[in-house]
């Protein structure tokens, strides 16, 4: 049988659980994978009675659950905090919006979501880390190898008690490798799994469209990370053929701008070539779902979501258990 193939809801954050696993089942995916928004997992609510109350509601509708994610806290364990952090972080979280104790309760938090993981009986929690040298990344004034090294050496510590406590509640934490975090291309990937040690708890979450337009070989990261990947999203992006007003940095233009180099796109609509990565992710034996992360400003996210669905079942296979060519040995 092919891959179960999920849908990830953060993009759909306004609608109450129920109405997203309605609208999950009406499209055809076989489960979700959480966000945890207010409306679908709220960690400041969490007991065993509340993921109880959320597993029946997936139950209902049919749907399986493999996944949480929380990428907004994640992003602020290791970030240089400013005023950015305040719109993507709960006010009980962001406090008085001092830096170390913004970091301090975005970890604890983190560490209640893989506790959430246990508790609604999933293994992966996805999402980010944040980083403390972002802004180091064109550079200039130059800098010093030094700088990156203490960066890496910041995030492994920080991180650390988060994935310690979730190896010993039997949960992995993904890390979506991407513009912004620590690890954002199979360099920096190599670097920041050498930082933690190879912690067992701690991997990856494959997206490509995070790395094609970059220029990153999509496909060589599924078989350098093959022990690595814990989860995967499918997500396709589109990048221009000719030179653009607004290169890879963007621009400072939101997306949707026709000026932009790069675009996210619906499944199949974009430039990434999902036929090579079921191949790759075949070669390792990756046998966990497919999360389609849907995102397109240009085009009605239930129209997205419903072709991206039967994208997502056309191209994934599972490989041959016999070569073809052995039915022609004596």
């Amino acid at each position: 049988m092919a891959r179960k193939v999920t849908l990830y809801t953060a993009q759909w954050g306004d609608m109450p659980l129920e109405t997203i696993c309605a609208k999950a089942k009406e499209f055809g995916y076989d489960g979700l994978e959480l966000a945890c928004t207010e409306n679908h997992l709220d960690i400041e609510k969490l007991s065993q009675s509340y993921c109880d109350g959320i597993k029946a509601t997936l139950a209902k509708y049919g749907l399986e659950l493999f996944t949480i994610s929380n990428h907004t806290v994640g992003q602020c364990v290791c970030d240089r905090i400013d005023s950015r952090h305040k719109s993507i972080l709960p006010a009980r979280l962001w406090g008085d919006g001092e830096p170390e104790g913004v970091r301090k309760r975005a970890a604890e938090e983190m560490i209640k979501v893989g506790e959430a993981a246990k508790m609604l009986g999933c293994k992966t929690v996805v999402g980010f880390t944040g980083s403390p040298i972002w802004h180091l990344l064109y550079s200039f004034p130059p800098v010093s190898p030094d700088d990156i090294k203490a960066g890496f050496a910041e995030v492994a510590q920080r991180f650390k008690p988060i994935v310690d406590s979730y190896l010993a509640n039997g949960v992995k934490f993904a890390l979506e490798v991407h513009p912004t975090e620590i690890a954002f291309d199979i360099s920096s990937a190599d670097t920041l799994l050498k930082a933690v040690d190879y912690h067992p708890a701690f991997g990856f979450n494959y997206d490509p469209s995070h790395l094609g337009y970059q220029g990153v070989d999509y496909v060589a990261f599924i078989t350098t990370f093959a022990k690595q990947i814990f989860h995967v999203h499918m997500k396709d992006v589109w990048w221009s053929d000719k030179p653009t007003r607004a290169g890879v940095f963007g621009g400072h233009l939101g997306f949707g701008n026709r000026d932009r180099y790069w675009d996210f796109r619906s499944m199949g609509r974009g430039k990434i070539n999902f036929e090579e990565i079921i191949r790759a992710l075949n070669s390792i034996d990756y046998q966990g779902p497919l999360s389609v992360e849907w995102e397109d400003n240009g085009m009605d996210r239930e129209a997205g979501a419903a072709e991206s669905l039967r994208f997502v079942k056309q191209v994934d296979f599972r490989p041959s258990n016999i070569a073809f060519d052995a039915a022609f040995e004596k």
